[in-house]
């Protein structure tokens, strides 16, 4: 390797020492995402002692709300401001919402620290963008796989280690190991990535960023409250009229001003579709990964019609398909560049139904089990890799930012529908037996086929963008080229 492989204009066209590197700081940015997202779950019940609440699903899901809520703003500040700039910031941001988390006095104060820590989400879509400014599209391409899915290997180790900090030290020490992460990342950037040549001129919308990310935050915690409160509460009726209404005020102030966060009036049809696939296929894993951390805590022996419960059943099913999602990932960026982006979205979403519809066996056989749960880790790398991979050759350099942003949404939004779903489905299928709740196997088949629903939809619009990606290629025109390039 060497640093030859470099275009003239600054992109890199092959691997070199020098993208090796930022490739590897960019994993260490994503890495820092985990710690804020997976981590604290680790040590969950020690916090909800802590705090004297129940609320599990609103500590859960409050960093993936945030992230939806600051996406569009990120996007768009990176067009304009530069991405390597609105990075630092976000991981700064990261950093501080840590400090405030460990030192939160109550709850309260405890979910302000996660929502500013939340802004982290968006350190992922920032870092693929900023690997389409540093290289050409096709190696862009293999290197968006690479940081998208390469944090996935150190989740084989990190749990073990939170989980002996945490024993050691308390549950605060996962937020300190976070922010330490957010520091060391937030340097490394700063120092050693290129700044961002490539801007879009104008201002941020901050009244509209505000509207739709608040919007979409206040809407998915209805979804989250819901299930906790009952749908028709007070205070869950009121985020999501509250939400409602701040969407539906975006919506209308969108097509008005002249430089929106998100121009809804030429997303085109490609970018819709891209968009879709993502939010029913990642919700669909993610929501499958929750179920194998339930299931594999009970027994066979229990005789419920399901259980998974074995020595070193949670390694297997969480451990080793952490490398199906750097093989779906790093497949999926060399696949892109030889089939496309939208026949490997395609690809990922086949995987995905297959390991779901496996898992109405697997429910209680181990190995069946692990063979779905590899699939689905295939899926999770390639649906994430490909969905940036499509979004991004349907916009021009300058948009990179904002188009990123909205698969960033997509992600966080399934993730948190289909999650909240399936748990309605289980909490309302659930029996005693011996004074003890416990999932019902109708429920756990029936939060599967809700999986499978997800997935099935996802495939039905994947086919449809593969049509028309493939029409526009096949017939190019003027017009169909300005369709294919969304002026977001």
């Amino acid at each position: 390797m060497h640093d030859s492989g470099i275009a003239s204009a600054g992109q890199h066209t092959s691997w070199n020492r020098r993208l090796v590197g930022q490739v590897a700081i960019l994993i260490l940015v994503n890495t820092m995402v985990d710690t804020v997202v997976t981590a604290p779950l680790l040590v969950l019940p020690e916090m909800l002692d802590h705090f004297g609440t129940d609320q599990s699903a609103w500590i859960d899901a409050s960093s993936l709300l945030a992230g939806a809520m600051w996406a569009p703003l990120l996007g768009k500040s990176a067009d304009i401001h530069g991405k390597r700039r609105v990075l630092v910031m976000t991981l700064i941001t990261a950093f501080a919402g840590a400090l405030v988390c460990f030192v939160a006095p109550n709850l309260w104060v405890f979910i302000l620290g996660r929502l500013l820590q939340g802004a982290a989400v968006g350190a992922v879509f920032l870092t693929v963008a900023l690997i389409r400014d540093m290289c050409a599209p096709d190696m862009a391409m293999i290197a968006t796989g690479i940081v998208t899915s390469g944090s996935a290997l150190l989740s084989i180790v990190m749990p073990s280690l939170f989980e002996l900090t945490a024993a050691e030290f308390g549950w605060r020490s996962v937020f300190v190991a976070s922010a330490i992460f957010a520091a060391v990342a937030g340097i490394l950037v700063r120092t050693l990535v290129p700044k961002s040549t490539i801007r879009t001129p104008g201002k941020v919308d901050i009244a509209g960023a505000l509207l739709l990310g608040g919007g979409l935050a206040a809407v998915l915690s209805y979804v989250s409250l819901g299930t906790e409160f009952g749908w028709f509460a007070v205070g869950p009726l009121a985020l999501l009229v509250g939400g409602a209404a701040a969407l539906a005020r975006w919506f209308l102030v969108a097509s008005r001003v002249p430089e929106p966060v998100i121009d809804i009036r030429n997303l085109g049809r490609p970018l819709v579709l891209t968009l879709l696939v993502v939010v029913f296929g990642t919700g669909a894993y993610q929501s499958m990964l929750t179920l194998f951390g339930l299931i594999a805590k009970v027994s066979p022996d229990q005789q419920l019609g399901y259980g998974l419960a074995a020595p070193g059943a949670l390694g297997l099913l969480y451990g080793v398909p952490a490398i199906g999602i750097v093989l779906g990932g790093t497949l999926a960026g060399v696949l892109g560049t030889r089939i496309g982006p939208a026949a490997a979205l395609a690809g990922g979403v086949a995987l995905g139904t297959v390991g779901t519809i496996g898992m109405f066996f697997g429910d209680s056989l181990l190995p069946l089990a692990v063979v779905c749960s590899f699939l689905l880790s295939l899926t999770a790398g390639t649906l994430v890799t490909s969905g940036f991979n499509m979004a991004g050759t349907l916009a021009p350099p300058e948009r990179q930012g904002v188009v990123s942003s909205m698969v960033m949404v997509m992600v966080a939004t399934g993730a948190v529908i289909l999650k909240f779903v399936g748990s309605a489905v289980l909490k309302s299928t659930n029996m005693v037996i011996d004074g003890e709740t416990v999932n019902s196997a109708t429920g756990v088949h029936s939060y599967i086929a809700v999986a499978t629903g997800a997935f099935v939809a996802a495939a039905a619009v994947a086919v449809i963008l593969l049509r028309t990606h493939r029409r526009t290629h096949a017939a190019p025109s003027p017009a169909s080229s300005e369709s294919m390039t969304p002026s977001i």
